[in-house]
């Protein structure tokens, strides 16, 4: 299976370099930057994005999307809300798209997965999420994803086409679930950053985790997400470890925040993006929307706003007691 990969940042070469140690054909690797298409192909690195990891050399980079037209599968990198602008300018036909990318669109609160049905109606669709540090996955650790897709047959390739001795597909065919899970966590790392960053410690880290958790579940169950999907690696598992380290970008512009750093401030200054703090305010429109209480959602904003950390620490510790299970 010829395997493409739309978008050249640290995710989309990590997953070019689990996808030539799959196969043995050439893994083609989009990127819009002209340095990482010239590093990559002359010196098997990608020196902007994920300098650190010698690449295969079966993998070979591209600025031209129209050079995808042949492959038999397509890892959608983009960030989330690129997704419609770079695949309106691919040939997806009837593709398999797998979508590697978290996020909700902004203005019409959709899913990755529903923007790329709009934009390519004929083409399957997978997603693939889960606890994943682009440069431990490049670098061959140990790593287990969801791979969710409806298709059980096309699961079953891509599974087999994508998995290696240290990189284990889980099957399943919710692919809200494991959208919701990727998406939701984004922008609960940025709270958790605030935690460190505010010094407020590991109990509040903790309790952050499993309130924010809850606010996930009852979010994607409205969505109609299955909870065993959200109990598992694209939800509770990528929580875990988005919201434990500072090599998550979502959890270091928290971190900032709660030092007391401006949120305009922080993201300038990243060649990177934070995709937490593009969801947050799609997120937080699409639960009032749907009249889901989600307060850690709300928080996250005020401080993406400017509001001070003092105050919104102290609006969330203030609200009424109730039950845990509610």
């Amino acid at each position: 299976m010829r395997i493409g990969v739309i978008g050249g940042g640290a995710w989309g070469t990590a997953l070019a370099q689990v996808a030539a140690r799959g196969g043995s054909e050439e893994v083609l690797l989009w990127a819009r930057e002209a340095q990482v298409v010239e590093s990559v192909n002359l010196r098997h690195r990608n020196d902007l994005f994920l300098p650190q990891v010698p690449l295969s050399p079966s993998i070979r980079a591209t600025r031209e999307l129209g050079d995808l037209a042949d492959m038999q599968a397509l890892l959608v990198v983009a960030p989330a809300q690129h997704v419609r602008a770079v695949l309106s300018e691919t040939p997806v036909g009837d593709t398999p798209l797998v979508l590697c990318a978290k996020g909700i669109e902004a203005g019409t609160k959709l899913l990755v997965g529903e923007v790329a049905h709009q934009v390519a109606p004929r083409a399957p669709l997978a997603v693939l999420s889960g606890p994943t540090f682009a440069h431990e996955v490049a670098a061959g650790k140990p790593t287990a994803v969801t791979l969710a897709c409806e298709d059980e047959g096309l699961r079953t390739r891509l599974a087999e086409r994508l998995a290696g001795p240290a990189f284990r597909t889980y099957g399943s065919g919710d692919l809200v679930g494991a959208e919701i899970g990727g998406a939701v966590k984004n922008v609960l790392a940025i709270a958790c950053g605030v935690v460190e960053g505010a010094g407020l410690g590991l109990n509040a880290r903790a309790a952050l985790i499993a309130r924010g958790f809850a606010e996930m579940t009852r979010f994607g169950l409205a969505r109609g997400a299955q909870a065993e999907t959200l109990t598992g690696l694209s939800g509770l598992g990528d929580l875990v470890l988005t919201c434990s380290s500072t090599n998550s970008r979502n959890f270091s512009l928290g971190l900032g925040l709660g030092q007391g750093k401006q949120a305009a401030a922080l993201m300038a200054d990243r060649k990177t993006v934070a995709e937490g703090a593009f969801t947050a305010p799609v997120l937080r429109e699409a639960a009032r929307d749907a009249g889901i209480d989600m307060p850690v959602t709300r928080a996250v904003n005020d401080l993406l706003e400017g509001a001070p950390v003092a105050r919104v620490i102290e609006e969330l510790l203030s609200r009424p007691l109730r039950e845990e299970l509610q």
